[in-house]
């Protein structure tokens, strides 16, 4: 069987056992291990498609039923697939991809705007009660900060929020800028931080309307307002910018027009910070998959392809502090909630989707673990001066309070 042998060139260490359309079973990786999972391919046509597509086809295939995993789950066979996954260049047509990237990268990253906002609007445009069966209670759906490992999600959220506001030095009268507003939660955390104005921009209607009335909930909509906006169009001037989980829609065709906004945008005194999930192992394509379903137009970059075009923005990379496994454990939180809320949505959806998704957190969670990706945050400013010259300011404020605990 085909499959098999592709299998069997990745898979150093572990075991899988694969049933092909016919029946018959084989055994694939480690031949001294007895498999505890067991792949079971339903049709031929899909056995081929898993041998010369097999990044879109798994998922495919997963949520279509064409192919199911027996004596676990669908993150413990990616999970004993990713582990040993080496390098491709083995697999049939693999070069000529290589090849074929830098045309790729243009054509799956071109994002002018019409076409970003129907990007945006395939997936930020689900229905609100669908993100709200995972989501921790402020609606962040970004990579949490988890201090430890015994925090909860809702902790790690706030902490993440308190983490970004101490990178930016928020004071009195200032304006905010949030590109990518989402949900309304970080502009909203901001404004009750400190006395501070904050304008929230977004290419999602769900996403605005829910921001619009949350900040009138919380009484807030004298200082936090919220628009349907590119960034490429806003014009004024800003104190702070900030930017969480939206730099992977941009595409590296549109680095320099980003960076040139902050900088025209942000005041001569200004600090800026850029939270962006990337990769450590230099320039890419995003997995076809993921591009398909879940983030069409979406790409997390090396800080290779993003320093230099800072640079050329002239502005200060203060300071990049990288996030490794805190996504990681931002995904296990949110795909266990998943899970145990999986009839709620199938209710307006179906199983198919609801593989999709299951599929889609298992496979992410996955990846910062075992395939390289992380999460960076990128500080700005346009003067050499305006940012504290140690790192002391962020942490400092902590030790003081937990001192005050303990001394209580």
């Amino acid at each position: 069987m085909l499959l098999v042998t592709l299998l069997n060139r990745v898979m150093k260490t572990g075991s899988l056992a694969v049933v092909d359309p016919a029946g018959r079973r084989h055994q694939a990786g480690a031949q001294d291990r007895t498999p505890r999972l067991t792949l079971r391919v339903h049709d031929r046509k899909t056995a081929r498609r898993l041998y010369l597509r097999p990044r879109l086809e798994i998922g495919e295939a997963f949520m279509d039923g064409r192919v199911t995993v027996e004596g676990g789950t669908v993150y413990e066979l990616l999970e004993l697939l990713l582990q040993d996954l080496g390098p491709a260049d083995g697999q049939p047509f693999a070069r000529l991809r290589a090849a074929l990237i830098p045309l790729r990268r243009f054509i799956e990253q071109y994002n002018p705007g019409a076409l970003s906002r129907r990007r945006v609007s395939h997936h930020y445009d689900l229905s609100d009660e669908l993100f709200g069966l995972f989501l921790d209670e402020d609606w962040q759906y970004s990579c949490a900060y988890f201090p430890n490992s015994a925090v909860s999600l809702e902790e790690a959220q706030a902490a993440k929020k308190r983490h970004i506001a101490a990178k930016l030095l928020l004071q009195p009268g200032q304006r905010i800028l949030d590109i990518g507003s989402g949900w309304g939660g970080l502009a909203i955390s901001l404004a009750k931080a400190a006395p501070v104005s904050v304008t929230g921009i977004t290419l999602s209607h769900e996403q605005l309307e829910v921001s619009r009335r949350r900040a009138a909930e919380a009484g807030l909509s004298d200082r936090v307002t919220f628009e349907l906006m590119d960034y490429r169009t806003l014009d004024g001037r800003f104190d702070r910018i900030v930017s969480v989980g939206m730099f992977e829609h941009v595409g590296v065709p549109h680095y320099a027009a980003f960076f040139n906004k902050i900088a025209t945008l942000l005041n001569a005194d200004g600090i800026a910070l850029v939270h962006s999930i990337g990769r450590m192992e230099g320039p890419g394509v995003t997995n076809p998959w993921l591009r398909k379903y879940i983030f069409p137009g979406g790409y997390s970059p090396a800080l290779s392809e993003v320093t230099p075009v800072a640079e050329r923005a002239a502005l200060w990379i203060t300071d990049i502090e990288i996030l490794r496994l805190h996504y990681a454990e931002t995904l296990r939180h949110w795909r266990r909630r998943f899970l145990e809320n999986w009839n709620r949505a199938a209710a307006p959806y179906d199983d198919r989707f609801c593989r999709m998704w299951e599929f889609y957190l298992a496979a992410c969670e996955l990846s910062f673990r075992y395939a390289g990706q992380m999460v960076f945050q990128m500080q700005l400013a346009k003067r050499v001066d305006t940012v504290p010259i140690t790192r002391d300011y962020l942490y400092e404020p902590r030790r003081q309070q937990r001192h005050g605990e303990m001394a209580a």
